[in-house]
């Protein structure tokens, strides 16, 4: 297989995207159900926001991966964090592509979005995603029990942070 493209999200993908987050083997490592129809989430993923960069991983004419950042809340006491959110097609898990995405991703932050934090939540059964963020630099925080419902059962989620590793300064 050919590395995929990997460029900024589209509203235009937005299709594809819904369809790989239904994906099995991709929606139960998120919040998403399976059997929903694509259309459910084409509002929330065609809006276009500044501060909340999606990007997507193409592979042929194929959405093989997205992984995106969003503003928590509209508090300007919070303005400096986003939460994170990413998929991988079940075909492309375990190929690097995950790493790829997150470090763009993470580039942004600290480069160009002053990001200071960025928090997420992580089925705590999801072994390689959590070894994926911690080789990134985010820390568990916290356990939820209980935290979501997935295959008939209630599973724990971890909370996961990352604080910016050199946060930026005046220099002169």
């Amino acid at each position: 297989m050919d590395a995929p493209l990997i460029r900024s999200a589209e509203p235009s993908d937005a299709a594809a995207i819904s369809a790989l987050f239904g994906t099995v083997g991709t929606f139960e490592g998120t919040l998403q159900l399976p059997d929903m129809p694509v259309a459910s989430r084409l509002e929330f993923l065609q809006k276009i926001d500044t501060q909340a960069p999606k990007l997507v991983a193409v592979a042929g004419d194929a959405v093989v991966g997205m992984a995106g950042m969003h503003s928590m809340q509209p508090s300007l006491r919070r303005s400096h964090v986003r939460g994170l959110g990413i998929g991988i097609a079940p075909a492309w898990q375990g190929q690097g592509l995950g790493l790829e995405l997150m470090e763009r991703l993470l580039d942004w932050a600290d480069n160009w979005g002053g990001v200071l934090r960025i928090e997420l939540h992580v089925h705590a059964d999801n072994e390689r995603a959590i070894a994926l963020y911690r080789s990134l630099g985010f820390a568990e925080e916290g356990r939820h029990r209980g935290y979501a419902l997935k295959n008939g059962r209630y599973v724990d989620s971890l909370s996961m942070a990352r604080l910016h590793p050199s946060p930026p300064r005046i220099v002169g």
